[in-house]
């Protein structure tokens, strides 16, 4: 398929090229780094070999997330939103970008989602899981009441919030004692992000923002498949669920959130996840750097769904949700 549209798309800058060194193989440092530093060379010749016409660009994790200081992580955030700024001007019909925020301070973080979207022309946000804010031992989640006001904001400004995962920090992850291939992508990503994910569902904030739209990655981060069980686990007891939301889980799920093929090049999962959230709600992603275009590009071009689908998770629900004309 050509005109293809992919937004979860990574990119670093010096200041956080190492955030990601972590993740991968010392033997595969040097290719990886390069992979990240580049947007106008190889990522181009890519995008035209497979028939990608559009990437969404976002800063690599946990990067501004990880950042103890609020005045520091504002600061990278809105050096990082500048280059990539910088970038997107030089190709706009080829690249654009999704801010990087510092939601170590709400205020902050609407400030800059204000500027980005308003000034720079950013088409949304990226954030990498939960923030530490002075303790790196403590996960601040965005459920919380303190972040609502925000949330209005992004409401407002009328795009969307991509909610990308990061690493439990070490006291939450015990669990993985001594079975560390379960950290990152394989496991441990996509299981934070659903628990985030849920815990938004379940707070109310939709019922308080019903237009916000919320993405997450890699095939809805195991949510789809796990949706009924969430609403309906021990029916026979009432009242089971006591979350603050007005509505079952699964109301908020297909109402507002999108979820994208990043990293999950599976035909069957792609079908499950058409069946649980509808074709609407589906966009093509590849998770360059981290992945390769052409797993995720030959893949979804050979999919068994109808053409008609395929147009619509490849290119034409990332026009609508960005409005990308």
């Amino acid at each position: 398929m050509q005109g293809k549209i992919a937004l979860e798309e990574h990119f670093a800058i010096e200041d956080t090229i190492n955030d990601s060194k972590g993740f991968f193989p010392d033997t595969i440092w040097t290719e990886l780094r390069g992979r990240l530093l580049d947007i106008q060379d190889r990522r181009l010749r890519l995008m035209d070999q497979h028939g990608i016409e559009m990437m969404l660009l976002s800063l690599n994790a946990p990067a501004v997330q990880a950042i103890l200081d609020p005045a520091h992580a504002n600061e990278l955030a809105r050096k990082a939103n500048d280059f990539l700024a910088e970038e997107v001007r030089k190709r706009p019909d080829r690249f654009q970008g999704l801010a990087a925020l510092p939601m170590q301070g709400p205020e902050m973080a609407a400030k800059e989602m204000q500027r980005c979207v308003k000034e720079l022309g950013f088409k949304g946000a990226l954030v990498n899981g939960f923030s530490q804010i002075s303790d790196p031992d403590t996960p601040v989640y965005y459920d919380l009441k303190q972040y609502w006001p925000f949330w209005k904001v992004v409401e407002e400004l009328d795009v969307p919030f991509y909610l990308h995962p990061r690493n439990p920090l070490a006291r939450d992850a015990r669990i993985y004692e001594g079975h560390g291939w379960l950290l990152g992508p394989s496991w441990a990503f996509g299981q934070e992000t659903a628990v985030h994910s849920l815990r938004l569902m379940g707070s109310g904030l939709f019922d308080e923002c019903p237009r916000l739209q919320i993405i997450i990655g890699h095939m809805g981060e195991g949510l789809p498949i796990s949706m009924w069980r969430v609403d309906n686990t021990n029916a026979w007891v009432k009242p089971r669920h006591n979350y603050p939301a007005k509505k079952k889980i699964a109301d908020y799920f297909h109402a507002n959130f999108y979820i994208t093929t990043s990293g999950n090049f599976r035909t069957q999962s792609l079908i499950d996840a058409i069946l649980e959230i509808g074709t609407d709600r589906i966009l093509f992603s590849t998770d360059w750097p981290f992945e390769n275009v052409d797993h995720a590009a030959d893949w979804f071009d050979a999919a068994t769904i109808s053409e008609n689908d395929r147009i619509k998770i490849g290119r034409t629900n990332a026009m609508r949700l960005f409005k990308l004309g």
